[in-house]
């Protein structure tokens, strides 16, 4: 099932529905343009802190998924600590996807 999961994570960066990097997924965040946060498990306490509390004060779900190097690679590019899903649409097949997925705690899915 993971390897749907970072499958489709490469069909919405086909898509043009993804961002990723820190600064790109900051100003997305602000602008209201996330309606989905992945955070890698491997980000620092820093970025992880920092990305969390943007996303919670502004009611945004989000997942901690994967390490650095396997979001990167899903989307076609170098190690990413974090990626927004940019479509509403895209967003909820995401979370079903990983509702499925759920399993000895290794995702993290928070409303």
């Amino acid at each position: 099932m993971r390897n749907k999961i970072y499958s489709f994570l490469g069909l919405m960066q086909k898509s043009g529905n993804i961002t990723s990097g820190n600064d790109t997924v900051e100003f997305d965040i602000k602008k209201g343009k996330c309606k989905l946060l992945i955070i890698a498990e491997d980000a620092s306490e820093n970025t992880q802190k920092k990305f969390l509390d943007m996303v919670n004060y502004r009611k945004i779900p989000f997942v901690i998924l994967g390490t650095k190097i396997d979001l990167g690679y899903s989307i076609g590019k170098s190690e990413r600590s974090a990626i927004s899903i940019r479509d509403s649409g895209f967003a909820k097949e995401f979370l079903r996807k990983i509702s499925l997925d759920l399993n000895g705690g290794e995702s993290i899915v928070k409303d």
